[in-house]
């Protein structure tokens, strides 16, 4: 009986057992079947999306396109078919501080034509951060950008405002808080940068009236704007004048015709890494608000501008690293104890009335200067090249045995390393922007045509040294690839000549614009100019529609992928600043400008 009760319970597990593993493969399948089903439903929701991209999808969506980036592209692409002017300015690059225009967008990917310029031609064009200047053809200077209107960014702002006339101005160099303007007479003057800043005091004297410099007063020529002349301290010769002047962050460079070079001191951070060549100077003392524009009237102070790595050796060092004896820089150490006591403003645009002649440049004939963020350069009659200034990043050249973070007085750069003892090295021309510096360079061994290089230094972080490397700091010059050693067949000479570069503006964040005058050997019926472009993009300041710098020279091309090309022609007729015909037939051609993180290819009056 037991035996049939235990047969009965196997026979009823049996059974479960069955029953359950049916159960389990009718969930199996059942939980089979859901996942088909699940996945089946995502395949026909990603095959409808794909579906619906296809029938609406017009353009490609970019991960760093603004929200309304359609509408914008849509804007630019109108604006650049329906401009019609014989003479176009285009820009590109950033435009949040409305340096480029007032409507157009934060960010221009492609050369876009600005409706500011249209048919004008102008004598010079200079962009800084946050304000922008222009000399028009009558040469008067026109300043606008929110840094300048004192608006916020993407706030209210404003078209470029008349701010000095009658002056004759050719050439511009700004800074960030001053715009220096030079005269075909040979006068330096300075303006602030800041609108705010150029209201004239109640009841004081415009400088044009002044009896002492101006008959403003006699031709109903009153000036509405501040500004202010700077003179040499010592007298030039008969005949002599400016020529050329170029500026750095707080110092700026003056050649006269005789090749003599002068430093002005434009902030209390003039000479902190040697750049002005000198340390000691005067300046006037703080003005008389009775007589606000009467400096040579006002006691002047002496100011002994020391370096900051000669003032405080240890400003780098930690506490510990640090001698017991030495104390921590001060006022008084950089511009001495009498400037420190006179309290005075390097905000006002009198703070400084002066040129001083660099000492150890006395007798040297120089006939090209350039200027850095913190460092000078000057080129000698005779194609050697003297810097000084600022270089930790390597950009005075010495290179690499010169680790010293600044150089004070003029040092030779030697440019021929690394080169054949028959090679013979001359330096055409210099040009620096930030912590960037570039020489052209002549080579010659006697067995050929001279052949043209590009070679450069400093701080190449985004591939602004154009040897398709990234290096933040290069003191040795290297060759820059895709510029250096070019030649072409001459249709005049009728045999091989070099390249040469045209121009070459450094932006102080990084990126190139070089010009190739590739129209001189061209022969009748030769096109114009190639631009090539290169360095730090990320605002598409180099101007293809993409982010991402470059290390590499590079050709620029127009959106339709033709070379871009500057030009040069016989304008109908050039207008100015305010829309009247200034002259018919006038020579002009196109000029590239590196701004910080924009570009502007704007036409200039030849000279």
């Amino acid at each position: 009986m037991l035996r049939g009760a235990t047969r009965a319970v196997n026979s009823v597990s049996a059974t479960a057992r069955v029953t359950g593993r049916r159960l389990s493969s009718q969930a199996a399948r059942s939980s089979q079947s859901s996942r088909v089903a699940l996945v089946l439903s995502t395949g026909a929701v990603a095959a409808a999306g794909a579906l619906w991209y296809a029938a609406n999808g017009s353009h490609t969506v970019y991960n760093d396109a603004p929200d309304s980036a359609d509408a914008v592209q849509k804007k630019v692409a109108e604006r650049t078919r329906l401009s019609d002017a014989e003479l176009t300015t285009l820009v590109w690059g950033a435009n949040k501080m409305h340096v480029l225009e007032d409507d157009l967008p934060e960010s221009i990917r492609v050369p876009t034509p600005s409706g500011w310029f249209d048919n004008v031609a102008l004598r010079d064009l200079a962009l800084h951060e946050h304000h922008a200047a222009c000399v028009d053809a009558r040469g008067d200077v026109y300043q606008w950008g929110d840094g300048f209107f004192g608006n916020e960014p993407g706030s209210s702002h404003g078209k470029p405002r008349l701010t000095l006339r009658g002056k004759n101005i050719t050439h511009l160099q700004l800074t960030p808080t001053r715009v220096f303007a030079l005269s075909a007479s040979g006068r330096i003057y300075v303006l602030s940068s800041r609108q705010a800043d150029q209201a004239l005091p109640s009841g004081a004297q415009t400088p044009a009236s002044t009896p002492w410099w101006g008959t403003g007063w006699l031709w109903g020529e009153e000036e509405e704007v501040d500004f202010a002349e700077i003179t040499p301290k010592e007298k030039l010769k008969r005949g002599e004048k400016f020529v050329q002047i170029s500026a750095g962050n707080d110092h700026m460079l003056a050649l006269t015709s005789e090749g003599r070079t002068f430093a002005h001191p434009i902030t209390l951070n003039a000479n902190s890494h040697g750049q002005l060549g000198f340390r000691r100077c005067d300046v006037p003392a703080p003005a008389d608000p009775e007589h606000p524009h009467i400096p040579h009237k006002h006691p002047r102070v002496p100011l002994e501008l020391t370096p900051k790595s000669i003032a405080d050796p240890y400003a780098k060092s930690s506490p510990a690293i640090r001698p017991a004896g030495s104390t921590p820089r001060n006022l008084e150490a950089f511009i001495g104890k009498e400037a420190a006591a006179a309290g005075l403003d390097d905000s006002n645009i009198r703070f400084s009335d002066k040129l001083f002649e660099v000492p150890a440049l006395k007798g040297v004939k120089i006939d090209r200067i350039a200027t850095g963020g913190r460092s000078s350069f000057v080129k000698t009659t005779d194609g050697r090249v003297l810097g000084w200034g600022a270089n930790e990043f390597g950009q005075i050249g010495l290179g690499g045995n010169v680790t010293l973070e600044a150089i004070t007085v003029p040092t030779e750069v030697v440019l021929w390393r690394a080169t054949p003892a028959t090679m013979r090295t001359k330096c055409v021309d210099i040009f620096a922007g930030g912590d960037l510096t570039m020489f052209e360079v002549e080579r010659a061994d006697g067995s050929g045509m001279p052949s043209i290089e590009v070679l450069t230094c400093g701080n190449g972080q985004y591939g602004g040294l154009g040897n398709a490397l990234y290096s933040n700091a290069q003191s040795t010059p290297v060759r820059a690839k895709n510029v250096s050693g070019l030649f072409e067949y001459s249709e005049v000479t009728k045999n091989m000549q070099a390249i040469v570069p045209d121009t070459i503006s450094i932006s102080p964040t990084g990126h190139v614009l070089l010009t190739l005058d590739t129209r001189r050997h061209a022969g009748p019926g030769g096109g114009g100019k190639d631009v090539v472009a290169w360095g730090a993009n990320f605002d598409y300041q180099l101007g293809n529609g993409k982010r991402g710098s470059v290390p590499t020279p590079t050709v620029l091309q127009t959106p339709e992928g033709e070379r871009f090309m500057l030009q040069r022609k016989r304008a109908a007729e050039v207008r100015d600043m305010r829309g009247q015909v200034w002259k018919k037939g006038v020579e002009v051609e196109q000029r590239a400008v590196a701004g910080w993180n924009n570009s502007v290819v704007y036409w200039k009056i030849c000279s």
